[in-house]
């Protein structure tokens, strides 16, 4: 069964700094992109950054282009974000999720609904 895993979340403060984890088991990451989607109580699903697997081409949303990195772990299977300067604004659940079709984060952003693989979500509390 594939399966994607994210971990990492928790409670941190302003202007610290978070990896997120998301790990695949049933399959590999080779054919796919991996994204990064956020949302947060009451707003719709924001789609962060996305890695094409294959060549570890990185694509991010203008909104936080500069703090949010993408990486990946190829002998883990792994997609890694790293948030830096965190924000109370950056509090959401952030989902990861995995597709052979679209790579790119304004198609995977706009096709979410048909994603192929999704995580059951990590949440992010930024507070002081």
């Amino acid at each position: 069964q594939k399966k994607l895993v994210e971990s990492g979340g928790g409670l941190v403060q302003p202007g610290d700094s978070l990896r997120l984890s998301c790990a695949a088991s049933g399959f590999s990451f080779d054919d796919y992109a991996v994204a990064w989607f956020r949302q947060a109580p009451g707003k719709e699903r924001e789609g962060v950054s996305c890695i094409r697997y294959s060549d570890g081409w990185p694509d991010y949303a203008d909104s936080v282009k500069g703090r949010f990195t993408i990486s990946k772990d190829n002998a883990k299977n792994t997609v890694y974000l790293q948030i830096d300067d965190l924000k109370p604004e950056d509090t959401a659940v952030y989902y990861c999720a995995a597709d052979g079709t679209y790579y790119t984060m304004a198609t995977m952003s706009s096709h979410y609904r048909y994603l192929d693989i999704w995580g059951q979500g990590t949440l992010v509390t930024v507070s002081s």
